[in-house]
């Protein structure tokens, strides 16, 4: 059963996202008004050091008033590749510069109402380059335990699903 979205017109737009409303046909010939979030890629980074730990950003949101653990993220600049701004991300939002980025994963957080799609990296390893030049991101980085992952998921300390999903696929991956 397959939707079909006829057009689309523009109802608000800045550099990060398009809010569009979109006329839509359902299988049964009904039409339905449905606002679409056009959004730029984004990209997600993090390293696993010698010892098995992963790095990662405490931080606040404040959309939805709470505290959690996330990786480095941002999005896509026009002309850069995922990988890059990947790196990229790291680098200003921790102050750690990745070694060579694996593809981990690409999540559509939202479907539904966005068409985002966030590309998740990760590096075995990163060099420590300073105090991040974003650091207002987070209000610590710090390496923690692969192995603690999967039970600070479970305690809601890890909230944004994206980060969750890669960070579980990073721990299946490197400790089975």
């Amino acid at each position: 059963m397959q939707w079909t979205n006829l057009s689309e017109q523009t109802v608000y737009k800045n550099r990060w996202f398009d809010v569009n409303l979109a006329d839509v046909e359902l299988p049964d010939g009904r039409h339905l008004d449905h606002f679409v979030i056009r959004l730029r890629p984004v990209a997600v980074a993090t390293a696993v050091n010698g010892a098995n730990e992963v790095l990662l950003l405490w931080r606040h949101r404040f959309i939805t008033d709470s505290w959690g653990w996330e990786l480095p993220a941002g999005v896509v600049e026009d002309g850069e590749c995922v990988e890059a701004a990947a790196a990229r991300e790291m680098e200003e939002e921790s102050g750690w510069r990745p070694g060579p980025l694996h593809h981990l994963m690409t999540v559509e957080p939202s479907n539904g109402l966005t068409d985002a799609r966030h590309h998740l990296y990760w590096a075995e390893g990163a060099t420590y380059t300073g105090h991040p030049e974003d650091d207002f991101e987070s209000s610590r980085r710090e390496w923690v335990p692969l192995k603690l992952v999967p039970d600070m998921i479970a305690r809601g300390e890890v909230p944004a699903a994206n980060m969750a999903a890669g960070l579980l696929l990073l721990h299946h991956l490197r400790l089975g």
